[in-house]
């Protein structure tokens, strides 16, 4: 027995809807792979930079004055790569999210850094290396 006319175009419309539907929905998947992809390879190659960084920064430290082209020049492109340091002066407060305390002296209830042993980076705002500090703690 065979179906009628309409019954055979309305199923076969049914199924090229779905396989329509399914086609975009693979689409958008394959482009938020790609997507979660590319943020994943610059993640990858920012952390590779930052052992060069810390010898920029230390060799900046010994002769700044030579340097300071360099620093704002660094600065710049850090910026533009959407790298910036994570805030570790003396006297700033620990935040365990942006800090890795190696070190903890004193007693009291209010912690602060009291020196930076490694500069910590955030990577488009998100905390790409912490910054390893040692920590007072005062009343």
């Amino acid at each position: 027995m065979t179906k009628p006319k309409d019954t055979v175009v309305a199923e076969l419309t049914a199924d090229l809807q779905r396989t329509r539907a399914d086609f975009e929905n693979f689409r958008k998947q394959a482009d938020l792979q790609k997507q979660q992809y590319g943020a994943l390879v610059k993640i990858s190659t920012v952390s590779k930079l930052l052992p060069l960084l810390d010898d920029i920064e230390r060799a900046i430290s010994v002769h700044p004055d030579i340097l300071e082209p360099i620093t704002k020049n660094l600065d710049k492109t850090l910026g533009e790569l959407q790298l910036s340091k994570i805030p570790s002066e003396p006297d700033t407060p620990f935040n365990p999210d942006l800090h890795e305390a190696v070190a903890v002296e004193g007693d009291g209830d209010t912690e602060t850094i009291s020196e930076t042993l490694r500069p910590g980076y955030s990577y488009a705002g998100e905390t790409l290396r912490p910054a390893m500090v040692k920590v007072q703690k005062s009343n």
